[in-house]
């Protein structure tokens, strides 16, 4: 039997504490007023001194109120029911639809042990040239997207959960915009993917508490269905908005702060989400995108620079589009050896005359003369950014790497691009139809 404690010590902000033994880090709790009740759960210990977070906030609670511990930590259901459902940040229903209340799963488990994990070696097709081309998604790989505030990141994932060739998308708010949340729904809706889609989402107007929870449940719902043999796709945005309510809740705790205010254990508390994505031997696996804004620009700041030592590269989307250079998957090499014979070639070769592009626009706008050359990187630069770039651009890798080559002819010579022959006497476009 739990027992019930009348009396809380102290109210801060959403943290509560009360004087409890036999209680248990991460443990729910329930904490009753005269007019509601809500969930709460553990966040510090010292000795008897408990310490919880309240996931409704601590406004309307008394130092009278009664606080029930549960037992057991944050669960959430785990099923097919979840499938095509939408769930707030504590696993209620967000659709109207029926709350599910069998085969609890706890969440925020550890990662799996690398020596049960296999070696990345299937790409996940997206339908985006500058992801399936330029810098391949890998199954059980972990990238992050890099922006800013105001960039169609949102509208990037919601491409990318209609499109990725994968058996289920697990799709993860954290302090969404209304907006955000309603332009998803109704994507994924339009689109048909919602079917095979679970959206657990945390908007900017719900508790703190639960923006932190958001993605340990996702990933834990995502660690079942893998087990099951499900090729899962788990997409989180915004993971600045998880580590700025990891600094809220180290504020109110009183904890010396790091770097910009943020807890000393951000790295720690971002890779114990990130490492989550793996490779089952015999089973599924899970590969994990995710969101991260840069405040200012500035890639130094601690949420992205703490998540570039944790992931295998990153992608960096500004102006609208995946930036080639800077974006990086470093899993690429493991798979696109496998998809088409001239897709490493095609990949150099597009990238490195689109940087003589750059260098004749920085000559363009010094007011240098033009030559024949610059002016075939310009309109060769032209052409790959609306018809490559452009995150709008919905086409199959084989088509893209047949684009890839249209592109090249229209612009070069076959000597000029420096690609290898026996690869231009098979692809170049002139020579396939004579083929």
């Amino acid at each position: 039997m739990r027992k019930i404690y009348s009396k809380i010590e102290e109210i801060a902000g959403n943290v509560i504490t009360v004087f409890a033994s036999g209680v248990r880090y991460g443990e729910l709790a329930e904490v009753s007023s005269s007019h509601s009740n809500s969930l709460a759960e553990v966040i510090r210990l010292n000795e008897e001194k408990v310490s919880l977070q309240v996931f409704s906030g601590g406004r309307g609670i008394s130092t009278g109120d009664e606080v029930r511990f549960l037992g057991n930590p944050m669960q959430v259901s785990f099923s097919d029911n979840l499938m095509g459902r939408i769930f707030d940040g504590g696993g209620n229903p967000r659709d109207n639809g029926p709350k599910l209340t069998e085969n609890l799963i706890e969440i925020g488990g550890p990662s799996v042990n690398p020596a049960k994990r296999i070696i990345p070696r299937n790409m996940i097709r997206t339908g985006i040239p500058m992801i399936d081309v330029f810098n391949s998604l890998v199954e059980s790989q972990k990238l992050p997207i890099f922006s800013v505030s105001g960039e169609p990141y949102n509208q990037l994932l919601a491409r990318i959960a209609m499109q990725a060739e994968v058996d289920l998308i697990i799709l993860c708010g954290m302090g969404l915009k209304y907006d955000d949340f309603l332009f998803f729904r109704d994507t994924l809706e339009e689109g048909g993917a919602l079917s095979r889609t679970i959206f657990f989402v945390h908007t900017a107007a719900d508790p703190v508490v639960e923006c932190l929870l958001v993605p340990d449940i996702s990933l834990a719902v995502a660690e079942r269905f893998a087990l099951k043999g499900k090729r899962v796709l788990v997409l989180l945005t915004d993971m600045t908005n998880f580590a700025d309510s990891l600094k809220e809740i180290a504020i109110t705790m009183e904890q010396v702060p790091s770097n910009r205010g943020y807890p000393g254990d951000l790295y720690s508390q971002l890779a114990s989400r990130y490492e989550k994505a793996v490779d089952f031997e015999g089973a599924g696996s899970i590969t994990i995108l995710a969101v991260t804004t840069m405040p200012g620009d500035d890639v130094t700041h601690p949420v992205p620079d703490n998540t570039g030592y944790i992931t295998e590269g990153q992608f960096y989307l500004r102006n609208g589009r995946i930036e080639p250079f800077g974006s990086l998957s470093r899993l690429k090499q493991l798979v696109n050896k496998e998809s088409r014979e001239d897709h490493r070639t095609v990949m150099d070769g597009m990238i490195k005359l689109y940087a003589g592009t750059l260098e004749s626009l920085e000559k363009k706008a010094m007011g240098f003369r033009m030559s024949d050359w610059d002016q075939k990187l310009l309109k060769y630069g032209e052409m790959f950014e609306k018809n490559m770039m452009d995150i709008s651009v919905n086409i199959p890798l084989e088509e893209a790497l047949d684009l890839g080559w249209k592109i090249l002819a229209e612009c070069f010579s076959a000597q000029e691009t420096g690609l290898r022959s026996e690869l231009i006497e098979q692809f170049w476009p002139e020579n396939r139809g004579t083929n």
